[in-house]
C-alpha cells in the first residue's frame, strides 16, 4: 500500500505493508483522513507514536470502509470513523473495533474523517475535564482551526455562552456562521468580553496564561494547543485569588480502553447531532494523498479555517 512517511523530518509518499486484521483489530481502508498539529510535532521528533502504532507514518484519525472484520461485529463494507495512535495517512489500517464509529449517512468521507480527533478533543477537554455547564462563559483561544471550530460547536450543544477569538477578520463570518449566537472577537478583544468560566487554550505561547486574570471564581484554563510555544508564564496570585485550575489534556497517548470509553461518549451524545446537521466540519482544504507534502505545508500555514484533509480515493 501507500502510505505518507516521515523521514529526516519530512513528508514523503512510499510504499509500507499491507496491514492484517489480528485478534480484535480490524482492517480498514481509508478513503479520507485528517491532519492534525501533532502530525507536525511528530515530524519534529516532539510527540512519537504511542506503542503499538507506526512510529514512522502520520495521522490521527481515519474515515473508511471494514475491509477484515475478522469476527468483530464489524461486516465488511461497513463506513467507519476513529481517531487512532498513528498510521491514519495511508491506504489501509489495522485498527482495535472498539474504537470504531459508524459514519452516519448524511456525512461524507471527507467531513467524517475530520470529526474523530477534534471532537473527541472538544468533548473530553469541555466536558469530562473543564465540566461545561449550561450557562457557563466559554472562551475558545485559535478559535477558527480545526479542534477550534469543534471546541465552539461542543459549547454551544452544553448551553454555553461563546466567545469565539480569531485573529483574522475575514474569517469572522465563517466562524460565526457555525455557532450563530456565539461572540466572535479578535484577540485584543478578549479581556473586554470576560469574564470567563472556561478559556481553552489552543494556541499557546508564553503569554497564554495571563487569561487567568480574566477567570471567574473557581474558573479553569483548559491547555490543548501549544503551537505558539510549550512554555508559559503564571502569576500564582492570580490563579490563587480566583480558586482556579488550570488543566492539559491530550488524546493520542491514552490507552485503548481509554480511547474506547471517549468512542463510546461520541457514539451516546455527539453522533445523533452530527447526524441531524447539528454539528458539523467545516474543511478548509482536500489534497489527494499524492499531494501529502503540500498538505503539510498548507496544515503549518496560517488563515486556516477548519480541517485540512487528505483523500485516498
Amino acid at each position: 500500500m501507500r502510505a505518507v512517511k516521515i523521514k529526516n523530518g519530512t513528508f514523503g509518499l512510499s510504499d509500507a505493508p499491507d496491514p492484517a486484521a489480528d485478534g480484535d483489530h480490524v482492517v480498514v481502508r481509508i478513503r479520507a483522513a485528517g491532519l492534525n498539529a501533532a502530525d507536525l510535532q511528530q515530524a519534529r521528533g516532539a510527540y512519537p507514536a504511542p506503542p503499538g502504532w507506526p512510529d514512522d507514518i502520520p495521522g490521527l484519525e481515519i474515515a473508511g470502509v471494514v475491509e477484515q472484520p475478522a469476527g468483530t461485529g464489524w461486516a465488511a463494507g461497513d463506513r467507519v470513523m476513529a481517531v487512532v495512535g498513528g498510521g491514519a495517512h495511508a491506504e489501509r489500517i489495522a485498527v482495535p473495533a472498539s474504537l470504531l464509529l459508524p459514519i452516519p449517512d448524511s456525512v461524507d468521507d471527507v467531513r467524517a474523517a475530520g470529526f474523530p480527533e477534534a471532537f473527541s478533543t472538544a468533548w473530553d477537554g469541555l466536558v469530562e475535564q473543564a465540566g461545561v455547564r449550561p450557562g457557563d462563559r466559554v472562551l475558545v483561544t485559535g478559535a477558527a482551526g480545526g479542534v477550534g471550530t469543534a471546541m465552539l460547536q461542543v459549547a454551544a450543544l452544553a448551553g454555553a455562552d461563546v466567545v469565539a477569538s480569531v485573529r483574522r477578520p475575514e474569517s469572522h463570518a465563517a466562524v460565526q456562521a457555525l455557532v450563530p449566537d456565539a461572540t466572535v472577537v479578535t484577540p485584543d478583544q478578549e479581556e473586554e468580553n470576560g469574564p470567563y468560566d472556561i478559556v481553552v487554550e489552543l494556541v499557546g505561547g508564553k503569554d497564554c496564561l495571563r487569561r487567568v486574570r480574566w477567570l471567574k471564581p473557581y474558573g479553569r484554563i483548559l491547555v490543548i494547543g501549544v503551537g505558539a510555544g510549550e512554555e508559559a508564564s503564571l502569576r500564582l496570585f492570580d490563579l490563587m485569588r480566583v480558586r482556579g485550575r488550570v488543566l492539559g489534556s491530550t488524546i493520542r497517548a491514552r490507552s485503548t480502553v481509554e480511547k474506547a470509553v471517549l468512542a463510546t461518549r461520541l457514539r451516546e451524545w455527539l453522533l445523533g447531532a452530527l447526524a441531524a446537521g447539528r454539528l458539523t466540519v467545516p474543511v478548509d482544504s482536500v489534497y489527494p494523498l499524492e499531494q501529502a507534502p503540500e498538505a503539510y505545508v498548507r496544515l503549518g500555514s496560517p488563515g486556516k479555517l477548519g480541517k485540512i484533509v487528505l483523500r485516498m480515493e
